[in-house]
């Protein structure tokens, strides 16, 4: 990890429990996580969630270089919830830990918009499973201004995978 994914981000906790993170720099320029960091995010918010462990509204003021902010607040209980999970398991005061969790929150997002990722869900259970492509993806691909994933770099990251997953399947048969 390098010095940047090492910062820390200024964090307040208000008297209503509302935890405020202050950052230098700019949603996209967070870095990139390990794969197995975003598994296990994601596991550790089903859990958080089947657990109804709903967290704390999370406000985000990222200050860019320009002077220009971006502010985002997480309000939606289940957002809350996994971004407490993704707190308590890999703590959000640094920028790799804020990188996991916004890019945990921009898959769920990412999902909720876009049809052509959804071979890539399988529903059981236990919830949503994702395909290792989806949590590939998520850990690499730049977020954005908004801090959420543009569809068409997003989608190019995982191509391979949904070309194999409509790919005809062979039949062995007779030869013509």
């Amino acid at each position: 990890m390098d010095a940047d994914a090492k910062a820390l981000i200024q964090v307040a906790v208000a008297d209503d429990g509302t935890v405020t993170y202050l950052v230098d720099s700019a949603p996209e320029s967070l870095p990139p996580v390990r794969l197995r960091d975003i598994a296990a995010a994601w596991e550790a918010a089903r859990a958080a969630a089947r657990a109804a462990a709903w967290g704390r509204t999370r406000l985000f003021r990222f200050c860019r270089a320009d002077g220009s902010l971006t502010d985002l607040a997480l309000a939606d209980a289940d957002a809350c919830c996994w971004a407490g999970a993704v707190d308590q398991t890999a703590g959000m005061h640094t920028s790799y830990g804020l990188s996991l969790c916004l890019r945990l929150l921009a898959l769920v997002d990412l999902l909720a918009r876009e049809r052509w990722a959804v071979p890539l869900v399988k529903m059981t259970r236990g919830g949503a499973e994702l395909d290792p492509a989806l949590l590939r993806a998520a850990a690499i691909a730049p977020l954005n201004r908004e801090a959420r994933f543009d569809e068409t770099p997003f989608r190019a990251l995982v191509a391979p995978r949904l070309g194999a997953l409509r790919a005809p399947s062979l039949a062995l048969g007779a030869c013509a």
